[in-house]
């Protein structure tokens, strides 16, 4: 059976606001903020058609911002029909030059670029900027702008260097905004796209996650029929989420495959058992396949290749587990349930083709061969992870297992950067351990999103004792994020950094030297393979 995907369903009567991307560095921000305001968002591509969306039935539409200039070869465009669907459309930055040229304006290059902050004034306080200061700081960053507006259009904002900041076309309800309402930036952003979703579009703030909840736990039977569901369970919040919501929707039809991989970090095996035996009632199976996936990873430095062939060997052994399932209850297994998520999808440049970068291939993503055995069900693959702890909260999972901090599903083999072995597995578990124990000790865990030890293929002189060394590079990464799309390094104190360091070093035979990382994502992802 080909690699398909049952994905997440959103609840009947959910306000969805589409979001047509044409390469914007801030399009997954731009739909986190419409979540958090109350409407469903999903970003499509800019060739999506006119009958994809008006299957959406959308409260309204947004036009990201994009690198391009709208008169170069190949600019990204979308159907003009989108004017003539009779809802509002926001357009930012990128978004609005395409708009207004296609509803006659001109736009060409600005004077000179504009990057930074700018005092907006605003001439038209209803509407996007209603119960906002006359005046406002907003994030500019542009280098051309609409110069002539036909008669249609009304400028309601206005900088110094930009006098249509923002414009409202009247006949068509289509409103363009040159600077960024999404970013930190602007701190009356939010403000402003709520007054998109629930001034202009009407919406009533409808998105939920225990009518999410509801409503799988409707679909998926349906779905699924008698039919049995393996879920792939790691002991994260994604997974962990997912089989709860499998386990309230499907009951004892579902059994959970737990695999050890030889991949984990320390204890690992033991606390995944001991966690899920003690709060879930369903069929847990744990499967011992260590040494076929480090027989796979012999020689193998590529980290792309490392993930497809942990992707490969993770279905070989749900299949031979669905065997064993099915043998046991007599009923062929026809599903594999995971945690994908929506940024595991972005990342994988499927999130909508044409416009997603494959930034790194995920086991369960983009990892996967093409003929799987199963169909998918990936109940999360729309919601972002800080919509799914919430869910986690809604489906009562434990608080200690809603806000762990996330583990790759290709596990230390993209923290062991360079050749997997089995003496460098147990070097970075027992660094990657320590790292944890500061963190928690420190009472950092919950200030931060996600903390680990990476070991570097690089050695380096040092001195002990009396003696030269030259040993392993171990590298710790602290990141601060909402949404794992963007994220920032956290500002560790330095007594702890200090404290994690020299255990390591003294504790931990064979390094020498740690270093941290202080790059954000972009540029950096936040793993390092």
């Amino acid at each position: 059976m080909a690699a398909s995907a049952i994905g997440a369903t959103r609840p009947a009567g959910v306000e969805t606001i589409p979001i047509i991307d044409f390469g914007s560095q801030y399009a997954q921000l731009i739909a986190r903020r419409v979540r958090e305001a109350g409407a469903f968002s999903i970003l499509v591509a800019p060739d999506v058609s006119l009958e994809h969306l008006r299957s959406l039935e959308p409260a309204g539409i947004i036009l990201s911002g994009g690198p391009s200039s709208i008169d170069e070869p190949g600019a990204p465009r979308c159907d003009p029909g989108i004017f003539d669907l009779g809802i509002p459309v926001l357009g930012i930055c990128y978004g609005m030059q395409l708009g207004c040229h296609m509803l006659g304006a001109t736009v060409d290059r600005a004077e000179s670029r504009e990057y930074g902050r700018a005092k907006l004034a605003i001439e038209d306080d209803s509407g996007l900027f209603a119960g906002l200061p006359q005046d406002m700081t907003v994030w500019m960053s542009h280098g051309d702008q609409v110069l002539h507006l036909p008669d249609e259009f009304q400028i309601i904002a206005s900088t110094d260097t930009c006098p249509a900041a923002a414009v409202l076309h009247r006949e068509h309800s289509f409103y363009g905004l040159q600077f960024h309402p999404e970013v930190t930036h602007t701190p009356h952003g939010v403000d402003v796209l709520r007054n998109f979703l629930y001034e202009v579009c009407g919406c009533r703030g409808t998105w939920r996650m225990a009518d999410f909840m509801e409503a799988q736990c409707k679909i998926l039977p349906e779905l699924v029929g008698d039919q049995r569901v393996i879920c792939g369970l790691s002991g994260g919040v994604d997974s962990s989420v997912v089989a709860a919501l499998l386990g309230r929707a499907l009951g004892d039809q579902v059994t959970c495959i737990f695999v050890d991989n030889g991949l984990l970090r320390k204890n690992e095996r033991e606390l995944v058992e001991t966690t899920f035996r003690d709060h879930f009632d369903f069929d847990l199976r744990v499967v011992d396949a260590a040494q076929e996936f480090l027989d796979d990873l012999a020689g193998v430095e590529d980290p792309q290749e490392k993930r497809r062939l942990i992707g490969h060997r993770f279905i070989d052994v749900f299949r031979r587990c669905a065997d064993e399932v099915a043998a046991d209850g007599g009923t062929p297994v026809q599903f594999l349930a995971q945690g994908t998520l929506y940024p595991d999808v972005i990342e994988s440049g499927q999130g909508h083709a044409g416009t997603a970068a494959n930034i790194k291939l995920h086991h369960n993503v983009g990892g996967l061969p093409e003929e799987l055995g199963f169909e998918l069900i990936e109940p999360l693959r729309d919601l972002f992870k800080d919509e799914v702890r919430t869910l986690g909260e809604v489906l009562g999972l434990p608080s200690h297992v809603v806000w762990r901090h996330p583990f790759p599903g290709p596990g230390l083999a993209v923290r062991v950067l360079g050749e997997v072995t089995q003496p460098r597995l147990d070097l970075l578990r027992n660094c990657d351990e320590i790292v944890l124990d500061e963190i928690v000790s420190g009472n950092l865990y919950r200030s931060t999103n996600q903390v680990f030890a990476v070991l570097l293929p690089v050695r380096s002189v040092g001195v002990m004792g009396d003696g030269r060394t030259y040993d392993s590079v171990v590298a710790v990464r602290a990141v601060e994020t909402q949404d794992f799309m963007t994220a920032d390094w956290a500002r560790i104190p330095y007594d702890v950094l200090a404290t994690i360091s020299n255990r390591i070093i003294n504790e931990v035979q064979g390094v020498n030297r740690v270093v941290y990382d202080i790059s954000s994502k972009p540029p950096a992802t936040i793993e390092w393979e």
